[in-house]
This record gives C-alpha cells, sequence and structure tokens, in this order.
C-alpha cells in the first residue's frame, strides 16, 4: 500500500481512541461522575480519576460501586449520561492535531477508523458534536464488545470490519488500558501523552508522542 505522494507504507489501518485521544473529553467525564457520585455521598479523587481513565463506563461503575452503595449499572448511566451529555453539547474540545491526522490520513486513502470504551450513545453523541462523524471509515463502540479495554476486542473488531489485519494496523491511544488493548491485539503502538508528566504511564506503548501528525503516525510505524 502507498500514499498518494508513492511512499510505502508498512501499515494497512490507523485506528484511534476517541475520549482523550480525538477530544478533550476527560474533564468532561470527571466532571460528570463527580456530579452522579454525590448523591450517594462520595467525593472522587485524582485517584480515581487516574485509576478509571480509558475504562468502559460498566467496568468504571463497578470500581466505584466497591467504595460507595450504588445503583445498577443502567440506572446509573442515566444519571451520569445526563450530565456528561449536556457537558459535551456545551464545550467538547477537539485536539486539532488527532483530527488533522485523521483527515489527512483518510485523504491520502489510508483506512481510518475509532475503537471507543464508550457506549454507542456516547461515542454517535461525541462524533456528531465534534463534527467527525464522516472523518472515520469505521467506528466501534464499547457496548458492541464483549470484554472492552484493557482487552483486545475492540481493536480486534475494528480492524476486522476496515478489511485489515490486526498487525497492519497502528492503534493511537491516550491511556494505559488502550495502550494494553492495542499491543494485545498485536498492533504497532502509538501513545500520545496530553497530560504532561504522565509519560511513564504510557510506557509500554511502542512510541510516546506529544503531539500527532499524519506523518508521525506513519513514521512511527
Amino acid at each position: 500500500m502507498t500514499d498518494r505522494s508513492g511512499r510505502g507504507l508498512r501499515r494497512g489501518a490507523v485506528i484511534f481512541d476517541c475520549d482523550g485521544t480525538l477530544v478533550d473529553s476527560e474533564p468532561l467525564a470527571r466532571d460528570a461522575w463527580e456530579r452522579a457520585l454525590e448523591p450517594y455521598g462520595y467525593a472522587l479523587t485524582d485517584a480515581d480519576a487516574e485509576a478509571t481513565v480509558g475504562l468502559p463506563f460498566p467496568r468504571t461503575h463497578a470500581y466505584y460501586a466497591e467504595r460507595v452503595e450504588l445503583p445498577g449499572v443502567d440506572e446509573m448511566w442515566t444519571a451520569y449520561a445526563g450530565r456528561l451529555f449536556a457537558l459535551i453539547d456545551e464545550g467538547l474540545v477537539v485536539f486539532e492535531d488527532a483530527v488533522d491526522a485523521a483527515r489527512e490520513l483518510r485523504a491520502r486513502a489510508i483506512p481510518v477508523g475509532v475503537a471507543s470504551s464508550s457506549p454507542r450513545e456516547r461515542l454517535q453523541r461525541t462524533l456528531t458534536r465534534a463534527g467527525l462523524l464522516d472523518a472515520f471509515d469505521v467506528t466501534v463502540a464499547g457496548d458492541e464488545v464483549r470484554s472492552g479495554k484493557p482487552a483486545p476486542d475492540m481493536f480486534l473488531l475494528t480492524a476486522e470490519r476496515l478489511g485489515v489485519a490486526p498487525e497492519a494496523c497502528v492503534a493511537v491511544e491516550d491511556s494505559a488500558p488502550g495502550v494494553q488493548a492495542a499491543l494485545a491485539a498485536g498492533m504497532h503502538t502509538i501513545a500520545v501523552c496530553r497530560v504532561p508528566g504522565t509519560e511513564a504511564a504510557l510506557a509500554a506503548a511502542d512510541r510516546v508522542v506529544d503531539s500527532l501528525s499524519a506523518d508521525t503516525i506513519l513514521e512511527a510505524a
């Protein structure tokens, strides 16, 4: 496979995480969890936020349910999502470097996909608000696989839907569970560090960068 400049590519597709990689939604998610947990007398800490970043909603719910008595997953999702979606609609910010990279890769005829821990309802809301519904060939949500990150299921399904072997894919992540999932899927993995000082948590990736571009992704492959 070659790009439009004729340069050979060793990788056949690029798969992006969404939250924290394409969009700056982690602060919004923290705010929504703080509001959702407040009625149950639990004050979310920095350690809690760090422990749950990149995890699918059911696993995050289980984490907090071990610390305070909570309603079931479905009831908690309703309370959480109401606040989160309002925040997304009010002021979701995209990471322009990642969005520009994804669009440039697709312009070069390189298949691009999204593998997100978010449920489909949240992923669709996020991509719509960010104006990214048309930016990817395939999107896979956390409730469409049996096991979420750090299991490899999400990346494997995305590669399958793109029609590309996992080992021919580059995965772009921002969290330790995401990096673990992509590596378990056999993909070359790039971690973008959005929070200076947290590089060590991403060290398992094949490469850690502080910003993204199409060329950076291709060169790292």
